[in-house]
């Protein structure tokens, strides 16, 4: 057995603070939380309430979720976000009517983030993830709350959170197939520029992993539909399928022309029908067919990540009330929003929450004076930095916490004024122990299976690799059992890439076998490419006719 030695275990930190380029979609969720907070907030404001704001937040923010999704995928998980939010904030209320003993609220609050880190992870929920849903969560631990007021409080919460689904879901009256056409055109733009490296070349394996999860995310979007029902939807399937053949065989492939259908894919135009082999499609119909693997099946692998989440947040509280600290929720927040896949990204995600947050009391210091003159200023204030939140967040998580730090310490302002430079401290300290205890808690709940699972990983690999190269063997394989073997063994190479890219950044480890990753990717593609050109001329360019599609 040939294994590589270990890569280098430093953590990075100029990079973690590094502007990667904006979502093309930036303006949806941004216009979106602005349209399903400001309503209610507003409302309140007129009636005098702003006291209650904490409550409809809570659901209103839940229009945070879903937007790569398309729409009918959109309206269940938006619906799913809302009643999860709304259970959470109901044990939340019950927990603070109950007791006062910060230290209960505490373990309450850490073992709530743990249960929002794992469902958010295993149903692959999407961003903003499990932060907002602890943010709500944890603060309302510290909500003074009587028994008699927490029906009410979970009312409005439950409206706010209606009213954000029908936000969530109004542009698909205007394009109800936009994110299926987003994320087919970014696999296309993702695979031309593969293609245009030959496959050869420095730096081609990164720009080859980027493509492959495009692929597997605009499958998973054209997945998340359902049963396909129109001809739009099939010629999207199409389109990836030319992606998908293009990443196999990038020499053969004319980057030009994905662009070409990537770029047709904007706004409300046509859709392009690239005319193809009849069983293009016959491996997607088998994937269709199959049974979907159950969340629950996920949540094997997210032990140590729920371990770490609970045992931060807890940690993280218990520092910040033993240094008197009146609002411990913000360390165990602070400590909920750095897990991620591994302790490097982890790491970068501590150095990000600092910064930003730091720069972020900077802003509250600024806007603060402006705020007290008047509420109608504060919920305006608000809604500013919740669409400057959004808006910038893509490009560098500390670039929206910048945002996002002025905004929860005036959202702490709506129920009575409050003395600024405690709050700036508070939430200075708060910072600084949550994200010393998370990431201490990171480093200590090491997650020792991740070798096991790129071990599985590659047998997996290899074993579909086997079962198409068999195919490819015989005088005249049936079509659809190619087409089916290609497109397995596509969807292993990139779990193999996507599970040893969290393994390598795992700090405490053994030597993971890297050059075994390499050959059975190396290996994997070539029968890719041999498979595509076993099927045909036609799977390469897909050129012979082209037709269009309304949408």
């Amino acid at each position: 057995m040939s294994t590589a030695t270990p890569t280098s275990r430093r953590l990075p930190l100029a990079g973690a603070l590094r502007l990667g380029r904006p979502s093309d979609i930036w303006f949806k969720p941004a216009l979106s939380v602005v349209a399903a907070v400001a309503p209610p907030n507003l409302a309140l404001l007129a009636l005098g309430r702003l006291d209650l704001a904490m409550y409809t937040m809570a659901g209103s923010l839940c229009a945070l979720y879903g937007h790569n999704r398309p729409y009918p995928a959109r309206a269940r998980t938006l619906a799913l976000v809302v009643l999860g939010m709304t259970a959470g904030l109901a044990v939340a209320l019950l927990a603070a009517s109950l007791t006062a003993n910060a230290v209960v609220l505490v373990t309450v609050g850490a073992l709530m983030a743990a249960a929002h880190k794992v469902l958010c992870d295993a149903t692959r929920v999407g961003p903003p993830g499990n932060v907002v849903l602890t943010f709500i969560g944890s603060a309302s631990l510290f909500a003074p709350q009587t028994l008699g007021e927490v029906p009410a409080h979970v009312g409005l919460a439950l409206l706010a959170g209606g009213w954000a689904w029908l936000v969530g879901m109004a542009p698909g009256l205007l394009r109800p197939h936009g994110p299926e056409r987003r994320a087919t055109a970014r696999a296309l733009n993702a695979t031309a520029a593969y293609a245009d490296t030959r496959g050869t070349g420095e730096g081609h394996d990164r720009v080859r992993a980027a493509a492959a999860a495009a692929v597997q995310a605009a499958w998973q979007s054209l997945f998340a539909t359902g049963a396909r029902t129109d001809r739009t939807r099939r010629a999207l399937e199409h389109l990836v399928v030319r992606a998908e053949v293009a990443l196999a065989a990038p020499a053969d492939t004319d980057p030009g022309r994905l662009r070409d259908w990537a770029h047709r894919l904007r706004g409300t135009g046509r859709v392009p029908r690239v005319a193809g082999a009849a069983d293009d499609l016959l491996g997607v119909d088998a994937e269709r067919a199959a049974a979907p693997r159950p969340p629950w099946r996920r949540l094997g692998p997210l032990g140590p990540l729920a371990a770490r989440t609970a045992l931060g947040c807890a940690l993280a509280g218990y520092a910040a009330l033993a240094l008197g600290v009146g609002r411990p929720y913000w360390a165990l927040v602070t400590a909920a929003s750095l897990y991620q896949a591994n302790t490097t990204l982890t790491w970068s995600r501590g150095v990000q929450r600092v910064v930003g947050n730091l720069i972020g009391v900077l802003v509250f210091a600024a806007l603060a004076p402006l705020a007290h003159l008047h509420p109608a200023v504060l919920v305006s204030s608000c809604l500013a930095l919740n669409f400057g939140a959004e808006a910038l967040i893509g490009r560098n998580y500390w670039l929206g916490s910048v945002c996002v730090t002025p905004m929860a310490l005036l959202i702490t302002e709506f129920a009575r004024t409050q003395d600024s430079g405690r709050l700036i401290t508070e939430r200075v300290l708060d910072t600084l122990v949550g994200a010393l205890v998370g990431f201490a808690a990171a480093v200590v709940v090491t997650d020792r299976r991740a070798g096991d699972r790129i071990e599985q990983a590659l047998a997996a690999v290899e074993r579909v690799r086997e079962d198409t190269a068999r195919l490819l063997a015989e005088p005249h394989p049936d079509p659809r059992a190619l087409e089916a073997a290609r497109r397995a063994l596509s969807a292993a190479l990139a779990e193999l890439r996507a599970t040893a890219d969290a393994a390598s950044g795992e700090w405490w480890r053994g030597a993971l076998p890297e050059e075994r990753v390499v050959l059975a990717e190396q290996s994997g593609h070539r029968t890719l490419a041999a498979t595509v050109r076993r099927q045909g001329p036609h799977s390469l360019d897909g050129t012979r006719t082209t037709e269009d599609v309304r949408p």
